[in-house]
């Protein structure tokens, strides 16, 4: 494991918490109130308990792996089990918080998602995305000094990944799907981190910090 959470390495199995994760760190940049929760990508629900004390006042699920979806069901007030780029079709909404942690890169076609979750967003709806960052320093070290890609079974560069995005590119493709973005974070910093930022005046921050969290809300209509 490398800086602020990127794999590297050699490719290894997904570990036990792959699908579990409470996101606990995210959970906490919600506004509140939370209301009614779509949690896109939801696994075996590990965010749903951080969404309840929260005040999530209903939870909906979407899982692409059956077995995730299995163990999440109880977690939540609603699962759907399948692929989200074609159960949002029978979604209605409104959604209060629409929740896409680590999902946007695994997709085929991201925008067609994004516009069918602003049509099913409530009038004050906020959307909260995180994704890994394809600039961090890993991608380019590997690049340029192993001639590889470097695929791995999880992590930074996920062999499940279809998409890449830089914060620009991710702050743009909200943007353009009619979403208007609030603000720009990452996971806490290392003191590595800390240094390096105070070094370049934080120039350095788009190469170290491994995933971009967005939160963005409804563009009124």
């Amino acid at each position: 494991m490398s800086v602020d959470g990127v794999c590297d390495g050699p490719p290894s199995p997904k570990p036990r918490d792959y699908y579990s994760q409470d996101r606990a760190d995210l959970v906490t940049q919600l506004p509140r109130p939370l209301g009614n929760v779509l949690d896109v990508g939801c696994g075996e629900g590990g965010v749903a308990e951080g969404l309840r004390a929260a005040g999530a006042t209903r939870l909906t699920g979407i899982e692409l792996d059956s077995r995730a979806a299995r163990l999440a069901k109880p977690r939540y007030d609603e699962i759907i089990q399948g692929d989200a780029e074609v159960v949002l079709a029978s979604l209605a909404g409104p959604f209060d918080t629409i929740l896409c942690y680590d999902v946007l890169e695994h997709l085929r076609d991201p925008p067609a998602v994004l516009h069918r979750l602003c049509r099913i967003a409530g009038e004050r709806a906020r959307l909260h995305v995180s994704v890994p960052n394809a600039r961090h320093y890993s991608l380019l070290r590997d690049l340029a000094f192993r001639g590889t890609f470097g695929y791995t079974e999880w992590g930074h560069r996920d062999t499940t990944h279809l998409r890449w995005f830089t914060r620009r590119d991710i702050v743009s493709l909200l943007e353009s799907c009619g979403w208007v973005v609030r603000s720009v974070s990452h996971p806490v910093p290392s003191q590595l981190t800390h240094v390096l930022d105070r070094l370049t005046r934080g120039r350095s921050t788009e190469f170290i910090v491994g995933q971009w969290y967005v939160l963005a809300s409804a563009r009124p209509t």
